[in-house]
């Protein structure tokens, strides 16, 4: 029996691609495993968006060299395959760097995984190019995807920004068919997925063809695949300010599987070094949003980005970060120092901040990032919250699932009642879950209007 490791890095389209992956071998005859040592195909999709990433791969690809080596003297053969942004940035030099990789393929090509695994037999093969075929038609029905599944309705950015390589890696911006996405949608609820995250690069810029003969907006989507049957839960991710239409905010209002969540990047606080990543808006148009989404959904819980001393910045600059997270208030974030990546223009620049200021600067803005997580967790000890059960729990007994805040929560009940909806007292907050009990007295599984009237009664949370 042929064995599959595939290990992804990154963001959630690398999550997507990775189960993608997994399902072309498995039409090809081969099973996943979680043991690299015992795989006979090992696929590292990667992601070029943090710091030294490709060195990162190739440090992975010499521990694999050696691993390869030892299966060869085994009698066993182990093909190495390189996939995601690194190969797509990398190309060929990946296989002048690092002898034991066979494969190189890109984002846009991985549908030809199978043809390019033939091909290496005879030899080393790359594949970076940006196929005028959809790739979605070329890729095989969905395995079971589980209680809560991607859905890629989006890929590439035309956004530009000064700081990311998404562009060059992923291409410019493409949206798959509205009745494509949907016949996806249907076959994963069918399948048992209760909850679908809308994934893309850059996903409220989608814009695909219509049944109807024009393009639709993420909203119009949004409204379609709430329609479907078995669909309890809806979010999305990832998305861009300069994006984010009335259609958008008022489907959060509209929609009561929309959960209560927006994970909307702001990167920077400071007007002057927003201008200077090319992001197209300033903190005060960001606050605008925000205030325009909260008139919608009062309860919603907010996410972003933040890059810590992006070349040029001041500590003015950073103080106007600290402000606006301050103004705004977030349920989690997450935030990174600023580290160029080759191609992009901010790699150019000769203005960079001195390292320690940006570690200084990163670690204070966590702790407040921090202290607004933990006030929102804290929040909701005492109300009463639907959670979908995804899964069993850490301990024997333990179930688990999330919020509609997308908070981790841990129940004591049994794994048959995994893919419904129950309202849950929460009873106590861990450093990163939630702790309650299942409200037993309730119907269960509820229905999505029930779920969403629950969501209603916790709305006190959003405003920490």
């Amino acid at each position: 029996m042929k064995k599959a490791f595939v290990k992804s890095y990154g963001c959630q389209m690398n999550v997507y691609d990775a189960s993608r992956m997994v399902d072309l071998l498995g039409r090809e005859g081969f099973v996943e495993t979680g043991t690299v040592e015992e795989a006979d195909v090992v696929v590292l999709n990667t992601c070029h968006i943090r710091e030294k990433a490709a060195e990162k791969v190739y440090s992975e690809l010499g521990r694999l060299r050696v691993l390869k080596g030892e299966r060869a003297e085994a009698g066993r053969d182990t093909t190495v395959v390189v996939a995601g942004c690194v190969a797509q940035a990398e190309g060929r030099e990946i296989l002048n760097r690092a002898p034991g990789v066979d494969v190189v393929v890109g984002p846009q090509s991985y549908h030809r995984l199978p043809q390019l695994l033939a091909a290496s037999k005879d030899g080393r093969v790359v594949d970076t190019e940006f196929p005028v075929e959809d790739k979605f038609d070329h890729l095989p029905l969905r395995r079971t995807p589980g209680v809560s599944a991607f859905l890629t309705v989006q890929e590439g950015c035309d956004k530009f920004c000064a700081f990311c390589v998404v562009p060059y890696t992923r291409g410019a911006e493409v949206s798959r068919p509205v009745e494509k996405i949907v016949a996806e949608a249907e076959r994963l609820a069918a399948a048992g997925a209760r909850e679908l995250t809308l994934i893309g690069q850059n996903v409220n810029a989608y814009h695909g063809a219509g049944p109807d003969g024009r393009d639709w907006t993420l909203g119009e989507l949004l409204h379609r695949i709430a329609a479907i049957s078995g669909i309890l839960r809806l979010r999305y991710t990832t998305s861009h300010p300069r994006d984010m239409d009335e259609a958008l905010i008022a489907a959060h209002r509209d929609l009561p599987a929309l959960m209560p969540y927006l994970h909307l990047p702001v990167q920077s606080g400071s007007d002057r070094i927003l201008h200077a990543m090319n992001r197209k808006h300033d903190g005060d148009t960001y606050r605008r949003i925000i205030d325009r989404v909260r008139a919608a959904r009062p309860d919603i819980a907010l996410s972003s980005d933040f890059i810590v001393g992006f070349p040029g910045e001041t500590d003015a600059d950073h103080a106007e970060t600290m402000r606006l997270i301050a103004d705004v208030g977030f349920a989690s974030a997450f935030s990174f120092k600023y580290s160029p990546r080759p191609g992009t223009p901010a790699a150019e620049s000769d203005d960079a901040v001195p390292e320690a200021v940006k570690s200084a600067r990163l670690a204070e803005l966590q702790a407040l990032l921090e202290r607004q997580r933990q006030d929102f967790n804290h929040a909701t000890i005492g109300r009463t919250v639907p959670v979908l059960l995804e899964k069993p729990g850490r301990h024997p007994g333990q179930v688990a699932g999330k919020s509609p805040y997308l908070q981790a929560v841990q129940i004591e009940g049994d794994v048959s009642a995994i893919g419904t909806v129950i309202p849950v007292r929460i009873t106590r907050a861990g450093s990163n879950s939630l702790f309650g009990e299942a409200i037993t007295e309730a119907p269960a599984p509820v229905t999505t209007a029930d779920a969403a009237a629950a969501t209603a009664n916790a709305a006190a949370p959003a405003a920490a």
